[in-house]
């Protein structure tokens, strides 16, 4: 039975069918895996990237799933030119990694983002504007490199009140039509 900690986002899992069959899948800032799980269950090779790899022990030498140790605010991009055809992030904010994201994000590929945005302090943690996107901050990132595939700002009860933005994007090189819906 998943524990709460590894229960994915349903906004991942709604995007998930559009990942590559057995295309690489990054989890950044991955914390105890729930993505990396996830994409792992679904056939795809995994990476998980935290500076605190301990909540991923039990996956520790399993096939098809990487863990990488690094400071993602602190040292360097960790992949070099290495691209994914996804990148997960989620309850995650470091503005200076998103240039690096997107270049990551191989043709075709799918950026899918989720974290707390402006008016989140209200409910609590994070609550500082280090951690709170500012409206639309996550389509100015994109705008002119990924296609925006679907994005959502506001307020959400689930899994707990929250404000929130949600983007996925597609990159833009991707020769496949899109699916309908």
């Amino acid at each position: 039975m998943k524990t709460p900690l590894h229960i994915p986002s349903p906004w991942v899992v709604r995007f998930a069918p559009l990942v590559r069959r057995d295309g690489p899948v990054l989890d950044l800032a991955c914390g105890n895996g729930r993505h990396l799980r996830h994409f792992a269950g679904l056939g795809h090779p995994v990476v998980g990237v935290d500076i605190d790899v301990r909540g991923l022990a039990d996956l520790e030498g399993r096939e098809g799933i990487e863990i990488v140790l690094a400071d993602l605010e602190g040292g360097p991009w960790p992949f070099g030119l290495r691209r994914f055809s996804a990148i997960i992030v989620t309850n995650y904010l470091h503005r200076p990694l998103l240039p690096a994201l997107i270049d990551a994000v191989e043709p075709g590929g799918l950026l899918l983002y989720e974290t707390f945005a402006e008016g989140n302090e209200r409910f609590g943690r994070p609550s500082s504007p280090a951690y709170l996107l500012k409206s639309g901050e996550l389509l100015d990132a994109v705008a002119g490199k990924l296609q925006v595939l679907a994005f959502e700002q506001g307020e959400v009860s689930s899994p707990k009140a929250a404000v929130v933005q949600r983007l996925a994007a597609i990159d833009a090189a991707d020769p496949r039509p899109l699916p309908a819906g």
